[in-house]
């Protein structure tokens, strides 16, 4: 019987995943609207044999923060993802393509035209990150005065996912002969209307995008309250998720897993992938001074910025050297629960705290050498805490090259990770089926 083999994303944040990252000497400044820069990225991760790039997104950031915001690049002066991954379609020819794109702020015709369209053009390497926005300053982006509510958002979603999905399979796979001597260009009969009329959305369809290579693009999500799991279980083929503690994972892995019956699916169609932010160095030592010179950049002022927006409160006003105080995150996202939780485990302070999300940003970091992070991973994977992980490096490209140079190679002679790709589409790679149209026999 063929070892299970872990599936490994790459997070491409512009500079790096960590906060400071675009202050590290060998980073570069002007990443997020450098194509060159994107194009080496993919290419590194594609030589490591991931299964995915993936690109996060966010609609605004706070202006009114300037004066703290100017000090980091997060959210600001980056390309638009789908054009970006449009571009690294034609620079590869492997690895998964997957981009971020919110369910509050966009229409089901134009997101299920856009990821089609970013299949065919991939040649079947698309991946959409469903989420439904966290931030109240994007709703001004787009008419509103306030964010939806929590339950409205993961409500849209739903529908808004079987709308997309829906207009996904608008043709039959072989909808189009294309036959010039008879004159036919698509079978009419292999056409099929959506006519979708719901509670929030009404789109008529059809597509006017062939169906994607895949049947469906890839299906991500990365929420972790109630609504977000059972996003997950009825439609994803991968989740994301934020867990630093292996028995949180495992207990996080289980509950999603045990959802998939209700919905006719089984435990190899979706692969949970936690976040790793891996600080590699030759010895322990090494790892470490890296991760402290990062953590050293960190002005106390971004810092807490960002810990305020993991919270959804304002935490300035707490004394950074005193304990995490326990306050009522009801009614937040759960990223700000988990931090909470992390926090009272480990007896943080507020500087901890914030010191541990400018880091990874509410994902576990693991510091060592390939050896050290092998084993953590290892045991994650065998360990039913994780089907693979969504890995995070602190620093382009250098971090991104030690990991591939380093903490694949040690992978692969455990034989955690594949030493060649399965597939061509993302769906092989990831070993999830390839979606049968609902009309097919």
């Amino acid at each position: 019987m063929t070892k299970p083999k872990m599936r490994l994303g790459a997070f491409l944040q512009p500079t790096g995943q960590h906060l400071a990252a675009w202050r590290h000497p060998n980073a570069v400044a002007d990443a997020g609207t450098n194509i060159g820069h994107y194009v080496e990225l993919a290419r590194i991760a594609e030589r490591g044999l991931f299964d995915m790039i993936f690109i996060a997104d966010r609609l605004g950031f706070l202006a009114e923060d300037k004066a703290i915001l100017k000090h980091t690049v997060r959210n600001i002066a980056h390309f638009e993802p789908m054009t970006l991954l449009s571009a690294l379609a034609l620079q590869t020819s492997h690895i998964g393509l997957a981009a971020t794109q919110t369910t509050s702020y966009m229409e089901p015709f134009n997101m299920a035209r856009k990821f089609a369209s970013l299949d065919h053009i991939s040649g079947g390497r698309s991946a959409w990150n469903v989420v439904t926005s966290n931030y109240e300053d994007e709703s001004l982006n787009f008419g509103r005065e306030q964010h939806y509510s929590p339950a409205e958002r993961y409500e849209r979603a739903m529908e808004f996912v079987e709308i997309v999905t829906g207009l996904w399979d608008t043709w039959e796979d072989d909808a189009f002969p294309q036959d010039k001597e008879s004159g036919v260009f698509f079978d009419d009969e292999k056409l099929h209307v959506l006519n979708h009329k719901g509670k929030h959305f009404s789109v008529k369809g059809p597509l006017n995008v062939a169906r994607p290579p895949q049947g469906w693009p890839v299906i991500i999500q990365a929420g972790t309250s109630e609504p977000a799991k059972e996003l997950s279980a009825r439609f994803a083929n991968v989740v994301f998720s934020a867990e630093q503690d292996i028995a949180a994972a495992k207990k996080f892995y289980a509950d999603v897993k045990s959802r998939l019956a209700k919905y006719g699916r089984n435990e190899d169609e979706i692969k949970v992938m936690p976040g790793i932010m891996a600080v590699v160095g030759k010895t322990k030592a090494d790892a470490q001074r890296k991760f402290d010179q990062l953590q050293d950049l960190v002005p106390p002022e971004v810092g807490l910025n960002l810990l305020s927006q993991t919270m959804q409160m304002d935490m300035s006003k707490y004394d950074v050297d005193a304990p995490m105080p326990e306050v009522d995150v009801t009614g937040k996202w759960s990223r700000a629960q988990m931090m909470l939780d992390l926090a009272k485990l480990n007896n943080w302070t507020v500087k901890d705290a914030y010191k541990s999300v400018s880091a990874g940003r509410g994902h576990w970091v693991v510091v060592g050498t390939a050896s050290d992070i092998a084993d953590q991973m290892e045991l994650w994977f065998t360990e039913k805490a994780a089907d693979g992980f969504n890995v995070m490096p602190p620093v382009f490209p250098g971090d991104l090259s030690e990991f591939v140079d380093l903490v694949i190679p040690e992978l692969q002679s455990r034989g955690l990770f594949r030493t060649s790709y399965e597939g061509k589409t993302l769906r092989e790679n990831l070993g999830v089926a390839r979606p049968k149209h609902f009309a097919a026999s």
